[in-house]
Formats: structure tokens, C-alpha cells, sequence
């Protein structure tokens, strides 16, 4: 009777602790329950938050990043916007955003150049037909010229020839910046001629002034001879168009170390240094020429100036201003691209501007510097002569000399009626005096006075002889009337020659 209740208390006790045990594992399996909800809102509001800023960060590209990238193919200077948040730089989603720039420029410059490609085929196909039929009706304007003699028509024949040429040169440059040939293979011209030729080719060719500084026969091989020309014609035109109608362009060609330079100097309004650095970039040919590059209407003239720099070896630099305000141009021709013609066997053309320089056969020696002669070469002792009676003519490569005077001997008494001179005989039957400087006159003055005192000496110690001694002092004295008027005219025309 006694065991029982014992038993049933020890059971009551377990049954309590084991519910006690229960609830408390099910509080715990609550609070965690209620932390992982808390947890799992957490992330479905940081998702959110991402999915968000993603989608944000993938409208700005599509709207603002992908266009200016697009853009930045052609133009180079502009920027592309970076992402909305800094801190995406550098992920896994930053990176894939800028692989799809990448990507964008790459596909759009190859879709660009195959585009421009496509046009300048079909522009190098229509100016080959317009060159074509330029050329025709060129032909048949110079045949009219060369059929009638009316002043009134060829005149219109001349500027309708002139305009068909300009229209040419457009052609020629289209087709020269589209990758074709320049149209003409030329002969070995001279290369003033080449000059001059591009020159012809513009309105307002008048403006153009051109100073030849080269060797007679400086010439081009016959491969470069149209692509200087186009060049020139080029600058010419630029220089032209950009500078006032009353103002001149002008033209220097000269030697240079390596070879031959031709430089272009104009007045006009000059330009920027950024407009300079891009017209640089194009005469030198190092960039691909796309014609969606050079405006609308296009500009072609620099860009077939590179195009022809990198075909023919040629240099062309438009960095520089020249002394006018305005641009120089200067066009660099190496040696191996020069040749050399017989100015003699085949002229210039004859509108060419004519050269400085005299040939290597007409110049004359440089007078040396010796003490007391006038040519260089010693004179014997008590011989002294007076200066040459026709004056040499100053070379232009040589510095001027400064000569020594010298004075005229005094004549005998006894050679005193020779020393006349022969042109004052001349000069009494009638005839002109021949060229002579002031010093030979002055010379020629002194040897007669001399003589003049002689005889009238002579004359006085001789008392029987007085009549005669008269009648000569009186012919003496006409003949010194006559020596200073002439005289007086060759100081005159020394003067006026000085």
C-alpha cells in the first residue's frame, strides 16, 4: 500500500520534467523560426534593392552610355559617361557593362568602314565617268581653239576651257580621296611647270605670285609630276578661299638640303590651333580617310593631300603661319622624286615664272681682292691703267666688292696731241660717245688738261710760232668746252645708274 503512491509520484515527476523539456524545445524551435523569417525579409528587400539599381544602371546605358560610346567612334575628343554608382566599377556586373561598350565601338567602327567603303566605291565609279567625259570635252574645246582665229570666240572658248578645267580638278580630287589613280601619267615637266599648271586650274589664279628660286632645268620624274600638281593646286585653293579677294597668294620655290620646297604664304584669316592639329592630321596621311569624317558637303581638298603624301613619298606641313597672318603651306619634294631637263633642248612653258638663278655656264668668278688691280692680276711696275670703260654687270650670287681708285699717268709733253681721245674725235664728226664710266671721264679729262698745258708751254717758248700757238689754244679750248659738257652728261648718267 505504501509503494504505490511512491510510484505514482516518481512518474508524475518524470511526465512534468519531460513536458517542461518539450516546451522549451518548442520556444527555441519559435524564436528561430521568427529569426529566419526576419532574415529571409532582409534579403527579399536587399534583392529588390538590387534588381533596382541594376535595372537603373542598365536603362543609363542603353540611353546615355551606349549612344555616347557610339558616338566617340567618330569623334574621339567626346566622353562617355561612366556608371550611375561608383561602386560597381571593378564587379562582375561593371565589367559585363563595359565588355558591352567594348563590344559596341568595335562592331560599330567595322560596320562604319565597310559603310564608307561601299560609298567610296560608288563615288570612284561616278567620277571615273565624269573625268572621262571632262577629258572628252576638254579635247574638243582645244580643237574649236586651235579651228578659228575670232578673237571674240576663242576668248569664250579660253573660259569655257577654264571652267571645264576646274570642274576636272573636283572630279580628279573625289576620285583621288575614294583610293583611285590621279587620272594622267604624265612626262618629266619642269617643275615650275607643275606649279603653274595647278595654278591654271583656279578661279582667281590672277592673286597667285610666283618667285622661281631654282636651277634652270629643275624637274620632276614623270610619276610625280600630276600628284604636285594637284597639291599645289590644293593649297592654292585653300589659300585663296580663306583669305580677302584683294590680297595676294604667294608662291616661293627654292632648294633645300633634301631636295625641293615649294611654300605658300597667304594673308588670310589663319586658323586654330585646334583646327590646325586636325588639318595636319589629314595632309599626313597616317589616318584612314572616311568621307563621313570630312563634313557635309565634304571637304576633300586636305584629305586628298594625305592621300597623296602617303602614295608618292611626298611632305606637306600647314603648322605654321606665315609672316602675312595668314597659313603656311609648305610642300617638301625629296631628291630621288627630282630630275633635271636641258633648259636649252626643252624650255619651260612660257606663262612659267622665270628663274632667279643664272646657269652654272653664265655665272661669273667672284674679283679677288688683290692690292692695287681691279681683276685680280698684278700689274708690272709704273704701268697703271685706268678702270674698264664698260662696267661688268653685278652677279646676284655675289657679295658687292668695294674696288681701289686708281689715278691716270701723266702724259709726255711731247705725246700731248695724242692724248686725245679717240671718242672725242668720234664725237666732233658726229658720232655718239659708247658707254664709259664718270672715272674713265674724269680720266679722260685729266690726260687731255695735262696735254692742254703742255702744248700752250710749248707754245709760249717759242716766239715765231705765236699765231699757230694761238689757233691751237683756241681748238684746245672748244675741245675742253666739249670734254666737261661729256663730263658733266657721264657723271649724269653714272648718277642715274647708281
Amino acid at each position: 500500500m505504501i509503494q504505490l503512491p511512491d510510484l505514482a509520484v516518481g512518474g508524475l515527476a518524470a511526465g512534468t520534467l519531460s513536458a517542461l523539456a518539450l516546451a522549451g524545445t518548442l520556444l527555441r524551435l519559435r524564436r528561430q523560426q521568427s529569426r529566419q523569417r526576419a532574415e529571409i525579409s532582409a534579403l527579399h528587400h536587399q534583392l529588390d534593392a538590387s534588381i533596382r539599381a541594376f535595372t537603373a544602371e542598365v536603362e543609363h546605358l542603353a540611353n546615355h552610355r551606349v549612344p555616347a560610346a557610339a558616338r566617340k567612334v567618330a569623334h574621339p575628343h567626346l566622353e562617355v559617361p561612366g556608371p550611375l554608382q561608383p561602386s560597381v566599377l571593378g564587379t562582375p556586373a561593371g565589367i559585363a557593362l563595359e565588355n558591352v561598350l567594348l563590344a559596341l565601338q568595335s562592331e560599330v567602327s567595322a560596320q562604319r568602314t565597310r559603310v564608307d567603303a561601299a560609298a567610296q566605291a560608288g563615288m570612284r565609279g561616278a567620277t571615273r565617268e565624269i573625268q572621262a567625259a571632262l577629258y572628252r570635252l576638254q579635247d574638243a574645246l582645244r580643237g574649236l581653239q586651235q579651228r578659228y582665229d575670232d578673237p571674240e570666240l576663242a576668248q569664250t572658248l579660253f573660259q569655257l576651257d577654264h571652267e571645264n578645267e576646274q570642274s576636272l580638278r573636283r572630279a580628279q580630287v573625289a576620285a583621288v580621296v575614294c583610293g583611285a589613280w590621279v587620272g594622267l601619267a604624265r612626262e618629266e615637266s619642269h617643275l615650275v611647270d607643275a606649279v603653274t599648271g595647278g595654278q591654271a586650274r583656279l578661279a582667281g589664279y590672277q592673286r597667285v605670285t610666283v618667285h622661281n628660286h631654282l636651277e634652270p632645268g629643275t624637274a620632276l620624274v614623270s610619276h610625280a609630276v600630276e600628284p604636285v600638281a594637284i597639291i599645289v593646286a590644293e593649297l592654292l585653293d585653300n589659300a585663296l578661299r580663306h583669305s580677302s579677294p584683294d590680297t595676294e597668294v604667294l608662291v616661293s620655290l627654292a632648294h633645300v638640303h633634301h631636295g625641293v620646297c615649294v611654300t605658300v604664304d597667304d594673308a588670310g584669316l589663319g586658323m586654330t590651333r585646334d583646327e590646325r592639329e586636325r588639318a595636319q592630321r589629314l595632309v599626313a596621311g597616317d589616318d584612314p580617310i572616311l568621307l563621313t569624317d570630312l563634313g557635309d558637303p565634304p571637304r576633300m581638298g586636305l584629305a586628298a593631300i594625305g592621300r597623296l603624301t602617303r602614295q608618292f613619298d611626298l611632305g606637306v606641313d600647314v603648322s605654321s603661319t606665315s609672316p602675312y597672318g595668314g597659313v603656311r603651306a609648305v610642300l617638301r619634294i625629296d631628291k630621288h622624286l627630282l630630275s633635271r631637263i636641258d633648259p636649252e633642248e626643252r624650255p619651260p612653258a612660257a606663262s612659267a615664272a622665270p628663274t632667279t638663278r643664272k646657269p652654272a655656264s653664265e655665272q661669273t668668278a667672284v674679283p679677288s681682292h688683290a692690292y692695287g688691280t681691279e681683276h685680280g692680276e698684278a700689274e708690272p711696275a709704273g704701268h697703271r691703267t685706268a678702270p674698264d670703260t664698260a662696267p661688268t654687270a653685278p652677279d646676284t650670287d655675289a657679295l658687292p666688292q668695294r674696288r681701289r681708285r686708281t689715278r691716270p699717268a701723266v702724259p709726255e709733253p711731247a705725246a700731248a696731241e695724242s692724248a686725245v681721245p679717240e671718242p672725242a674725235a668720234e664725237h666732233a664728226a658726229g658720232a655718239g660717245w659708247p658707254a664709259r664710266s664718270p672715272r674713265d671721264a674724269a680720266a679722260a679729262l685729266g690726260a687731255l688738261q695735262s696735254g692742254t698745258a703742255a702744248a700752250r708751254a710749248g707754245a709760249a717758248e717759242l716766239p715765231g710760232a705765236f699765231a699757230a700757238g694761238a689757233d691751237d689754244t683756241e681748238q684746245t679750248d672748244h675741245t675742253d668746252d666739249r670734254a666737261d659738257d661729256d663730263l658733266a652728261d657721264d657723271r649724269t648718267e653714272g648718277g642715274a645708274a647708281r
